[in-house]
């Protein structure tokens, strides 16, 4: 799917700061061993993670709060850069005002957590951005009926963690589906989802998670069982 870049001048003015403020910091020692840290996913610039939230309120000083299309706008411009402070910094933001963002803007996400994927971002994405999104619209739980089948794992596991914060507010039957639906991946960051949105729930409801894992034992990765568990 192709997503157009909205025209936004909040866009222009954050992405001519973000593309200024952002290499003055850079340090090649730090973006190379970030950059073997991270598999080679992408370059980095070397800005550890303290300075570069500092650097990025200089960036959004005394700018407006954006529309939906400026969101649209930052999110896929960042995106497009190869540096990945760049796609952090979008998480970020769209994390920060998602609020501002309707059920529509759901295609967006899905672009970003398929394009250039890892954890670093597909979380940050799936927990504080896909999840409340589902939230503030039911009908979206239909979308992550679809996304838990996806054959992109990192779709998959988006499905699998928007629930990570809902804790009293969690669809538990949907969460204990969605984890027997996608047990027997053989690629670790499922698994490893699996169990992390299963130990996570067991901070609300620490009976109902042991009874599910028992109960569904045969079927769950040991990895998963393990993750389910650990603070039980």
């Amino acid at each position: 799917m192709t997503l157009g870049v909205p025209p936004s001048e909040l866009a222009d003015t954050v992405l001519e700061r973000l593309t200024t403020v952002y290499p003055a910091a850079a340090d090649a020692t730090r973006a190379a061993q970030a950059a073997a840290y991270m598999k080679g996913i992408a370059p980095f610039l070397g800005i550890p993670t303290p300075e570069r939230r500092v650097l990025s309120r200089t960036v959004l000083s005394g700018l407006p709060r954006p529309d939906e299309a400026d969101c649209t706008a930052i999110a896929l411009r960042a995106w497009d850069l190869r540096e990945r402070e760049y796609h952090y910094f979008a998480a970020d933001y769209l994390r920060r005002h998602v609020v501002r963002c309707s059920s529509g803007f759901l295609p967006v996400v899905r672009h970003l957590v398929v394009t250039s994927p890892w954890w670093d971002t597909v979380d940050t994405l799936a927990v504080h951005v896909v999840g409340p999104l589902v939230a503030a619209d039911p009908e979206l739980k239909a979308v992550m009926d679809a996304w838990i089948e996806d054959a992109n794992l990192w779709v998959a596991r988006t499905a699998l963690l928007h629930q990570l914060r809902y804790k009293q507010a969690t669809d538990t039957e949907r969460l204990f589906d969605y984890c027997l639906r996608q047990s027997r991946h053989p690629d670790f960051f499922i698994r490893k989802a699996i169990g992390w949105c299963l130990r996570e729930y067991a901070k609300t409801d620490p009976a109902a998670v042991r009874d599910f894992v028992e109960g569904s034992r045969d079927r769950l990765a040991p990895l998963s069982v393990r993750e389910a568990l650990k603070n039980l």
